[in-house]
């Protein structure tokens, strides 16, 4: 998996199927985000319902060539709010998560879909089967607050 900026050599085959996300190594958890860039876009929760609309306004460290946090490791020095998420933590977010995120679909007890990179060799393939925000999203610094619900979108699945 070269192209790949998620180390994911060496890891048990197909841990996710068995192992609870409270037991994975923090490899092991950080290899099954899929890439596909859609926690880094801002959403807007509805104050009454708790439902929540993604946008395409995308978090100012996303890049947006690949759907990757330009500043992952450092990620909370510029942005604060940056919510980490964990295996403690799932329970807590899993409701804004993406509906093809792989710690929410393994949380929920469903499989991962047949494009993930643990599945198909390849961090390529989030963007090849078209699940990816890649080139579909706009820098916070370029939206005001008050015009987010005009970039609202639907979920790429």
């Amino acid at each position: 998996m070269s192209d790949d900026p998620i180390d994911r050599s060496g890891l048990r085959p197909h841990y996710w199927e068995t192992v609870p996300l409270t037991r994975m190594t923090q490899r092991e958890w950080e290899a099954l985000c899929d890439g596909c860039g859609k926690c880094c876009l801002n959403k807007l929760e509805d104050e009454d319902t708790g439902e929540v609309a993604l946008t395409r306004v995308a978090c100012r460290l996303l890049d947006d060539a690949t759907c990757r946090c330009s500043q992952y490791p450092i990620r909370r020095q510029f942005v604060p709010e940056c919510i980490q998420i964990t295996p403690k933590s799932i329970e807590k977010h899993a409701y804004w998560l993406p509906e093809t995120c792989a710690y929410k679909l393994l949380w929920e007890g469903e499989p991962l879909y047949h494009w993930h990179p643990l599945l198909t060799g390849t961090a390529e393939s989030v963007h090849d089967a078209g699940v990816s925000v890649r080139g579909l999203t706009v820098s916070e610094h370029e939206i005001d607050d008050d015009e987010w619900e005009d970039h609202i979108i639907e979920e790429p699945l």
